[in-house]
This record gives C-alpha cells, sequence and structure tokens, in this order.
C-alpha cells in the first residue's frame, strides 16, 4: 500500500473512540482494516416474498415502511409508546410487499427510528420467529438496508455478506462498513507485494482483486466455496501470508549459514568407545541421521538442525554422540528440557549411556540442591543436562560448543537464540520425540535442517491398545495380574499424584494403596515427580531390575524409561491425556520381545475430541499419522502446547486448511532469497516482509 502511515482513525466514519476498539483486533491502520478478513459468510442474496418466511432460518425480504414506533418501558414495568424515560427501549417497525407485512424490533437503539420514514424501500435480513401471540413472524435486530435506486452497492443485505469477528463496544454491521469504506476510498492504495513470476507461477489473482472479492464476494460466488475458503482471492492471501513467512525464515537461514561457526574435528575416541558398550548396534536410521548431524558438525558454519524420531526410535543415542564430539574436540555442551522431570530422566540416561567415560555429567534445574555453577564455568563439566535454569544469566559456560534442545515446541526461536549467546556461536540440535507434521515443521522450524529417525530399533513388538470403561474395571485389574504371574511388568499411570478437592481425577497415592491390597502377594512401588532425584533413579533401577512387577506412575515415566521386560501399560483417565502424551506413555512398553498391551481406562461420558483421541489411539500405533490425527483434533496453536516465541501469528493461513500451499511457498521464497538475499530487485516485498517479522526477528542489517 502506497500511504502505509494512514491511521484507521482518520478513515471516514471512525474517530478516536471507534479507532481504540478497532486497535483491539489488531486494527490500527486502513491497511490492517482491508487485511482484517472476514470469517465467516452468510448468504442475504436471496429476497423472498414475505409470505414465503420461514421461522428459525436467515432470510432476507425487501418491502416499504408502513409504520415505526418507539415502545419504553418506564420505572414501574409499564408500557409508554413514544415516551422517552429509563429502562427498555424497542422500536417496532412494519415492514409490507405485496404478499404481506412482517415486523421488525430493535432493542434500546432508539435513535434508528428516523431511518424508518414511512414509504422508505428496505431490505431486511434476519432470522424470523413467530411472534408471542402466534399470528405473524417477526425479526429481532435484522441488518438492514436501504434501497436508494441509484445503483450503490448493498452492503449489509440483498447480498453475500462478510461477517468479522468483533470486540465489545464494536457490532459487526459497524467493522463492516468500516472495511467497506476503505475498500471504496483506498483500494487503489493498495501495492502487491507478491512478486509477479512467482503470482503468475502460482496462478494467484492480483492483490487488489483478492481483497474486494474477500470482502465483498461478486454476485454468483457460493457460499459453500466461501466458507470452506476455496476461492481463488482466499487461496492467494493464504499463500501470501505463507510466503511471508518462508520469506523471514530464508533470510534468517541465509544469516546463519554465512556466519563463521566451530568446526568439530576428532579422532572419535568418546563415541567408539560408547558404541562397543553399548548393547545393540545403531539401526541404519539412527546411523544415516548420525551422519547427518557428524557433517554439520564438522562443517566451519554452526550448525542448526531438527532431530525427529517416533517413540523409542533411538533420538537419544544420536544426541549423545553428538554430544560427545563436542567433548572430544575440547568443548562443554548443554541439554535443555522444558521441565526439570524431563531434565533427571536425560541426566539419568546419559549417566547410565556414558558411565564408562570420562565425562563429568552434571544437572542444573531450578530446584537443584548444589548449583555446579563454578565446574560450568571453568569448563570442568563437559555435559550440562538442565532445564530454563540454563538461561539464566548467571550461569556461565567455560567453552559451550554444542546446545541440544529436548522438547522443541516448548523452547521458542529466542530462547534458542539466547542459548547462541551463551558461547561462540554453538552448534544448534533440536530434537524432538513427538512427531510433528510436514506442514507445522516446514513452518516453525523452517531455519533449521531436518533428520528424521523413521524406523524402530529390531526387537520392539507391536503394541495392542484397548478401550476400558470405569465399569470394565474388574477386567482391568485381571489383566495385571495375569500379566505379571506370566512373568511381565506392569506400569499404571495416573494424571496426579494426590487426591484435589478441585479435581474429581483419580490420584497415583490412592491408586497405589488400592494395588497394594489388591495384590498383596506382588511387589508394587510408587514413583513420582516431587520423589528427590536419588530416589526415583533407585526405584527404576529396581524396576529394570525386575524387583518390582507393578509401577505406580504419573508421567514421570513418560520419556528416558527403557525396561525390556515390561509388557503393559495401563493409564488412568485416559480421557484427560493429550494424544502425543498417550503415544508416548505407550512407548515405554512393547520394548523388549514380549507381546505387550496398552489398556486406557475411561471416566464418564467422553467429549468428541476425547473420543477421537482414544479411538486414534486404539487404531494406530505411527506417531506420524497421530500427529496429523492430532493436528486435525486441536488445530495448530493447540498441537503444539505453546505458540513459538519469536514467529509472527498466521492470521490468514491455516496449517490444516491450506497445508498445500506450504510447500511450495517455502519453494518460491527460497529460491527468491537464495537469488537476492537483500531483495533489493522486490522492494515491496521486503517493506512487507519487515512489517509481518517486525518486533520478532530484525531480518535485514541496517546502518
Amino acid at each position: 500500500m502506497n500511504e502505509p502511515g494512514i491511521r484507521i482513525q482518520y478513515l471516514r466514519g471512525v474517530g478516536p473512540r471507534k479507532a481504540a476498539l478497532l486497535e483491539r483486533l489488531g486494527i490500527r491502520s486502513i491497511r490492517d482494516a482491508l487485511q482484517y478478513l472476514p470469517f465467516r459468510y452468510e448468504d442475504r442474496g436471496v429476497l423472498r416474498k414475505i409470505r414465503d418466511l420461514r421461522a428459525g432460518e436467515l432470510q432476507s425480504v425487501e418491502g416499504r415502511v408502513v409504520s415505526a414506533e418507539l415502545i419504553e418501558r418506564g420505572r414501574r414495568g409499564s408500557l409508554f409508546r413514544g415516551v422517552r424515560g429509563g429502562g427498555l427501549s424497542i422500536l417496532e417497525v412494519s415492514v409490507s410487499d405485496a404478499t404481506g407485512a412482517v415486523k421488525a424490533k430493535w432493542f434500546n437503539q432508539p435513535y434508528l427510528k428516523k431511518r424508518f420514514p414511512r414509504g422508505a424501500r428496505v431490505v431486511l435480513s434476519g432470522t424470523p420467529r413467530t411472534s408471542r401471540y402466534g399470528s405473524s413472524l417477526e425479526m429481532e435486530n435484522p441488518d438492514y438496508e436501504h434501497l436508494s435506486g441509484d445503483g450503490s452497492p448493498l452492503v449489509h443485505a440483498a447480498r453475500v455478506v462478510p461477517v468479522y469477528r468483533v470486540t465489545e463496544g464494536l457490532s459487526a454491521r459497524q467493522l463492516r462498513s468500516i472495511v467497506f469504506q476503505a475498500l471504496e476510498g483506498h483500494l487503489r492504495d493498495v501495492a502487491d507485494p507478491l512478486p509477479e513470476d512467482v503470482r503468475l507461477r502460482q496462478g494467484l489473482p492480483p492483490l487488489a482483486e483478492s481483497l474486494r472479492n474477500i470482502h465483498f464476494p461478486p454476485p454468483g460466488t457460493g457460499i459453500g466455496e466461501l466458507n470452506a475458503w476455496r476461492t481463488p482471492w482466499q487461496r492467494r492471501m493464504a499463500f501470501e501470508e505463507l510466503f511471508l513467512f518462508e520469506a523471514g525464515l530464508a533470510v534468517m537461514r541465509r544469516e546463519l549459514t554465512r556466519e563463521r561457526g566451530l568446526a568439530f574435528r576428532s579422532d572419535g575416541g568418546l563415541r567408539e568407545r560408547l558404541l562397543r558398550s553399548l548393547p545393540f548396534a545403531l539401526t541404519p536410521a539412527q546411523r544415516r541421521v548420525s551422519g547427518e548431524i557428524s557433517a554439520d558438525m564438522e562443517s566451519p558454519h554452526p550448525m542448526h538442525r531438527l532431530l525427529q524420531g517416533d517413540v523409542g526410535s533411538g533420538k537419544t543415542v544420536v544426541a549423545l554422540l553428538a554430544l560427545l564430539r563436542a567433548v572430544e574436540c575440547g568443548y562443554q555442551a548443554a541439554l535443555m528440557a522444558p521441565t526439570e522431570i524431563l531434565a533427571e530422566q536425560h541426566y539419568l540416561t546419559l549417566k547410565r549411556l556414558a558411565g564408562g567415560l570420562p565425562v563429568r555429567i552434571v544437572l542444573l534445574t531450578g530446584g537443584t540442591a548444589e548449583r555446579p555453577l563454578t565446574a560450568i564455568a571453568s569448563g570442568e563439566a563437559d555435559l550440562v543436562v538442565g532445564t530454563h535454569a540454563v538461561l539464566e544469566e548467571k550461569v556461565v559456560f567455560g567453552k559451550l560448543g554444542l546446545v541440544v534442545i529436548d522438547e522443541q515446541h516448548r523452547f521458542g526461536v529466542r530462547q534458542r537464540a539466547v542459548m547462541r549467546l551463551k558461547g561462540e556461536r554453538p552448534d544448534v540440535l533440536i530434537m524432538t520425540a513427538t512427531p510433528i507434521p510436514r506442514t507445522l515443521s516446514l513452518t516453525l522450524y523452517g531455519d533449521l535442517d531436518y533428520s528424521v529417525i523413521d524406523e524402530l530399533p529390531p526387537g520392539r513388538t507391536p503394541v495392542a491398545t484397548e478401550l476400558c470403561p470405569e465399569a470394565g474395571k474388574a477386567r482391568l485389574f485381571e489383566a495385571i495380574g495375569e500379566e505379571v504371574r506370566r512373568g511381565g511388568q506392569a506400569y499404571v499411570v495416573y494424571p496426579v499424584i494426590e487426591e484435589s478437592e478441585k479435581t474429581d481425577l483419580r490420584s497415583a497415592e490412592v491408586g497405589y494403596e488400592g494395588l497394594l491390597g489388591k495384590f498383596p502377594a506382588m511387589r508394587v512401588a510408587l514413583i513420582h515427580g516431587r520423589l528427590p532425584a536419588a530416589e526415583k533413579e533407585e526405584v527404576m533401577g529396581r524396576f529394570k531390575a525386575g524387583e518390582i512387577d507393578i509401577l505406580v506412575t504419573t508421567t514421570v515415566i513418560e520419556v528416558g524409561v527403557d525396561v525390556p521386560n515390561a509388557s503393559l501399560m495401563v493409564i488412568v483417565h485416559a480421557e484427560r491425556f493429550g494424544l502425543a502424551q498417550l503415544h508416548q506413555l505407550r512407548g515405554r512398553v512393547g520394548r523388549g520381545r514380549r507381546a505387550s498391551r496398552c489398556i486406557l481406562l475411561h471416566y464418564g461420558a467422553l467429549s468428541e475430541a476425547a473420543r477421537r483421541r482414544l479411538e486414534a489411539m486404539r487404531r494406530s500405533t505411527d506417531g506420524f499419522a497421530l500427529a496429523q490425527e492430532d493436528l486435525a483434533i486441536r488445530g495448530p496453536g493447540e498441537f503444539l502446547g505453546t505458540r513459538q516465541s519469536g514467529v509472527p501469528e498466521l492470521r490468514v493461513a491455516d496449517l490444516l486448511r491450506d497445508g498445500p500451499l506450504v510447500e511450495p511457498a517455502r519453494r518460491e521464497a527460497f529460491a527468491l532469497v537464495a537469488r537476492d538475499p537483500e531483495l533489493d530487485a522486490s522492494p515491496l516485498l521486503r517493506e512487507a516482509l519487515q512489517r509481518f517479522w517486525r518486533g520478532k526477528m530484525e531480518l535485514f542489517k541496517t546502518g
């Protein structure tokens, strides 16, 4: 747009008061108003005769005003026609055509009376209902439009009408009028930021045409096509937003690849010793991914890679090989996790795997009793495992060379940037145990290289999953007893540690007591996140050694626990867990030769979302298929748990609906930035890109 500085308050009919309300919606300028798109549409284009109106359906009629009467309810509750006073006011307008009459009512809007002079031609759009006397139909608070006869376009009726999200104090009608005024007065000033060659290759209409037709679709546009977001104009706007997103990632990616970083070249002594000590061989997928990481680390440019793999695919060993490569070269390495429980699990796992190596591993969390800050600062600590506590300013590394970040969706771009400042451009490896649909990974992690461990180690047995309602608990207890008597071990997972008045959830502590009474001859133990790390390690060690038959637990065992003899997973209140978490928990069994089962115990009537989650678990053990289903159930924002810090919010594109546009948008954006890194040949795109990413990332160096 050629006039980006025009504030919305200067648009005719807005002013300071409405501008303050519009700002709540993110509309600060006329450009913002033009790009504030409808979220649905109503078809008000079919004009019915009044006699053909049906109660309960949105319909439009045209007629002449017969009468307009203001009724006000006085303080004592009686009605006084035409008398102003405190209380409720009702404007009743009677409109007729050749077939009959209909009454329209507006509440507490007495100023509307002067807009309905007798004989005026109007269109009413609303949902009729039978009047209290049952003899006629009436509309409450319908939208209306006057027919002037001069051919002026209608905005609120007799057409397909856009519906916008509004805020308190601002009606849908007012916002529709504001957008219409912006289009009428300023659409000619819109400059298209999408390079024309990109637009033509993708078969997209120009921006001005798209904005006009999205806000006020031309006659003949199908309401179903509009509400399903399938018109070429809507596709163009979604593509443009994804293109701006990917172009920003491409600029960042180029800047990162131009930086000089650390080149990790060593004889591999520690890694060879680790591989010789493992009781298993790496899978081809693990070897391939390790090779990709090694090539990155040997390069003189900083590594920025996303490592993705399903439950039990062996990501931890791959990450440890990378950590040891850094240590071999005389550098420190850090592994970050979002929670203390997960950090402790990683700490225990690395200590176990690297126990025979001359490597000092320390744990740093908010609850760490002895904070090893001196050992970290001096370089005495080789591997640091921790939470967000590692990001604290007082945590100083002697020589940080590699950062591995687990559970990537809990850490945003800004947190990754903070960790990079802890060393001299250290390599960064992002690791996730939650499979991410490709459309999400190409947007949120599009600035990273991408590795997938796409196979499981040999010996993993399929896990049969079954649903169990509360009424079937007796069968569940039989299953636990039978599994243990056959030589297996069982997990019983609860959502909370202890009972609370604030929730009706069954707790691990109560469940533990119940299982002790139910199985007096069996060895039952309890573990949860509040136990000290040493105690948790001791309990898990006994369970792995076969000294515990039934382990009652919370989600502390969600990741990092490998007990091959464990063959039964019972999840209590399974309806309260997310799909990714259920999949992670199920991944704790089926890790050995024993046939394994997962029983999902659910309580009460299931919501539609809970039912879909549990049915998906029953049908599939494929983490990527479940991730796609999770995306469909919850949508991209909820799927990620917390919004990524440091990336713009997608306001137009929907990654579920517009997923097919992601790859072409990415391909075009990365190719353009490769040809013209500073976008000197695309100044309109550069300006739009800076607006889109403003406050999120400095894309272009200035000065």
